[in-house]
């Protein structure tokens, strides 16, 4: 049995790459890894953006662990075009997973980018691993996992936010949020 927790960043001033953590957001983090300190979490992989790394930063260094960045965890790019219905067209986006809207991707390919680093723990020798990611493509992951996770779920999701993903010997998977209510505010 192999678990890798699915991390949400925490709260940010923005979208951007280069967003940082809002104070809140830095209480949350010091929180989060509060959370994870009973997690037998032994290697940690995160999308390279400021806000995620800066999200797990503080467990890392409580637990003397390496920080590794994978560009293939960053957020899921709907377009690169601003539109005022972003939220239509994404629902759109989960339900047709081949759907591209200008300088986008489709779920489907930021899926496969995602999965593929998850297959990629599962295969390391580690049993327990995290991702540090992003709302839409954390969502994404869920998705792979249970079919029934769509729009409605990430809309759900919470900064910070922590999945726990179960891939059993005979590749069975479980996945469940572990991130409570109370864990919410800093």
């Amino acid at each position: 049995m192999k678990s890798i927790y699915l991390i949400r960043h925490c709260k940010a001033e923005g979208q951007d790459s280069s967003a940082n953590l809002t104070p809140a957001g830095r209480i949350q983090a010091e929180t989060l890894a509060d959370f994870l300190a009973d997690a037998s979490i032994d290697y940690v992989r995160s999308s390279p953006w400021v806000r995620a790394v800066d999200t797990i930063r503080p467990f890392c260094s409580a637990r003397g662990l390496a920080l590794h960045t994978d560009e293939r965890l960053t957020e899921y790019v709907l377009s690169s075009e601003a539109y005022p219905d972003w939220q239509d067209k994404l629902k759109l986006a989960y339900e047709d997973p081949d759907l591209k809207f200008t300088g986008g991707e489709s779920t489907k390919e930021s899926m496969v980018r995602a999965i593929a680093v998850v297959e990629e723990l599962l295969a390391r020798q580690e049993s327990h691993a995290a991702i540090v990611t992003h709302g839409a493509l954390m969502s994404l992951i869920i998705r792979h996992y249970d079919k029934e996770f769509g729009i409605e779920g990430w809309k759900n999701l919470s900064n910070p936010d922590v999945y726990k993903l179960i891939v059993h010997g005979n590749n069975q998977s479980e996945i469940e949020r572990i991130w409570t209510e109370r864990n919410e505010e800093p």
